[in-house]
């Protein structure tokens, strides 16, 4: 038996030996029949196989369907999330994993009791494509399966398991490609819950996928992937961010080809040849990957991804569909590694600026001026990647007509204040999910009071209203218009609140950056703004 059959064949006798109780739902859906178990009105279903095991000679190949098993399959138990380094104990995104695998391609589904035809959310979790897991707490789906939505969270590969490019990986393919192996894995699970959600009560012609970070980055790769179309019919991306990616084959934007930044790595490994690669221990794979700084993200391959991101939505090319995009206020307080070292002083500051934006200098300096030094070093990176992003996909899906609602989290509590952590990077990720009470260790503790709980199920009610309808409503809060010409959006701070003309001039000034980054071919747009921006390169008439 291969080694790949073989960890199919123990991880379902596992699975299948748990006790069932004569309450416990029994779901028979083209993938098999699976035991849930029944919580206040959902029925839960974990850890349900989508792909076969991508281990030993399947390790960076794209994932190959699960076959439908025979037997009623135990879905009480979460799968293992994909092998990942371990993060700072101290961090408040520090979360303790129960188990950790390459045979990690599991999905979990949250339903009403009596769900027909519901809406369904497919949840990407985020963690820069390193970490991460959809066990987490917080993305409990109970919360949104009560307000009629059947929710789907998927496991996917991660860093190097997931995205390495290599020379030799692209030779050994029918399609000449390499790389973007968790993002395949992506769109494997969507054509599960196409195959799969109607048994489950869901509506396979009305899916929304719906990401964080790097769950929010994932939508726009699924967005821009032509493999990818037709699996779905919304979008949300919270604090996504449309940096430049590695091109499988050339180099540029100021970064190494991919599969070069893959031979690199098998050089530290010393893999001679994919045999080697694959033979490798994951963790020894993740150490080699991180002493040579590799950053997972999604590759140009032509096939997979075309382009870059800029290029697919300026084209059109881009699903249309309708989107909710959105940033948090306080982004970078919780990542500080993104931001600028402090100057000497303001002179220092200004100066600096001068030299590196030119003739967008004045510009910039009065979007983050010197007189509040840090929190024009925190606002820059933030409005670059997160809040440029987000006014960039309303505007792009506007134009196309479809329905285009924009956000900012600019929420916060004494705890988060009291740590420097207003509005957050993830902040608002408990208040969606309705899991207030379920976040890490270390994350600033959510008072239980009426104002937190009114605001989460506010939240709550707006993505569930676009899931259902397309339009974001919740009762008795400000009625969301979509972005259209007057550019609107929404502020949850205490409650939810409508606007006009989120950042004025934010958006066109980051658009020149990435304009001009793009015309010159030799820089990357990512977090190199501000003081760490190289000298921009001269203006251009056209990006296109």
């Amino acid at each position: 038996m291969s080694l790949v059959l073989r960890a199919a064949a123990l991880s379902a006798l596992v699975l299948l030996a748990a006790p069932a109780s004569a309450q416990d739902p029994v779901v028979r859906a083209p993938a098999g029949a699976v035991r849930g178990v029944a919580q206040q009105g959902v029925r839960v279903f974990k850890g349900l196989p989508y792909a076969m095991p991508p281990v030993g000679a399947a390790r960076w190949k794209p994932p190959v369907a699960m076959p439908a098993w025979s037997e009623v399959r135990d879905a009480t138990r979460f799968g293992a999330a994909c092998v990942q380094p371990k993060g700072r104990a101290d961090s408040i995104y520090a979360w303790d994993l129960e188990q950790t695998s390459e045979d990690c391609l599991f999905l979990n589904v949250w339903t009403p009791a009596q769900a027909q035809n519901a809406p369904v959310m497919v949840w990407i979790h985020g963690g820069a494509l390193t970490t991460g897991a959809s066990s987490d707490l917080m993305y409990d789906g109970a919360g949104f399966a009560r307000l009629g939505v059947v929710v789907v969270s998927i496991n996917y590969r991660l860093g190097a398991l997931g995205y390495l490019a290599h020379p030799q990986l692209s030779a050994e393919s029918p399609e000449g490609i390499s790389g973007n192996y968790g993002l395949l894995d992506q769109i494997e699970a969507l054509r599960w819950v196409k195959r799969n959600v109607a048994a489950f009560g869901g509506n396979p012609e009305n899916v929304t996928i719906v990401g964080e970070s790097a769950g929010a980055l994932s939508v726009m790769y699924l967005m821009a992937s032509p493999q990818a179309r037709g699996l779905f019919n919304k979008a949300v991306a919270q604090s996504a961010y449309m940096i430049s990616m590695p091109e499988l084959k050339q180099a540029r934007f100021g970064q190494p080809a991919a599969e070069a930044i893959g031979a690199s790595i098998a050089a530290e490994l010393g893999a001679k040849d994919l045999a080697a690669l694959r033979a490798a221990p994951a963790s020894e794979l993740i150490a080699a990957s991180t002493r040579v700084g590799y950053f997972p993200l999604g590759t140009v391959d032509g096939r997979v991804l075309t382009r870059q991101l800029v290029e697919t939505f300026d084209r059109e090319e881009q699903a249309p569909v309708p989107i909710i995009a959105g940033f948090n206020s306080g982004e970078i307080r919780s990542l500080q590694m993104l931001a600028a070292p402090m100057p000497a002083n303001a002179a220092a500051y200004e100066s600096t600026i001068r030299e590196r934006y030119a003739d967008l200098a004045d510009e910039f300096l009065k979007h983050y001026p010197s007189k509040d030094l840090k929190e024009s070093i925190l606002a820059a990176p933030r409005d670059s990647l997160y809040a440029w992003t987000a006014e960039r996909l309303v505007r792009k899906q506007t134009a196309i007509g479809k329905p285009s609602f924009l956000y900012v989290f600019d929420h916060s509590y004494p705890a988060a204040d009291a740590a420097g952590l207003h509005g957050f990077h993830a902040a608002e990720l408990p208040f969606v999910f309705g899991t207030l009470d379920r976040t890490p260790r270390h994350w600033p503790k959510v008072p239980d009071t009426r104002t937190q709980r009114d605001l989460s199920a506010a939240m709550m009610s707006y993505w569930a209203g676009f899931m259902h309808s397309t339009e974001p409503r919740a009762k008795d809060h400000a009625q969301w218009q979509a972005y259209g010409s007057d550019r609107a959006y929404m502020r949850f701070a205490e409650r939810p609140e409508s606007g006009t003309r989120l950042l004025p001039g934010m958006f066109e000034l980051n658009e020149q950056v990435v304009c001009r980054r793009r015309a010159s071919g030799d820089q990357p747009w990512h977090w190199n703004v501000g003081l760490i921006s190289p000298p921009l390169p001269p203006a251009v008439e056209s990006c296109r």
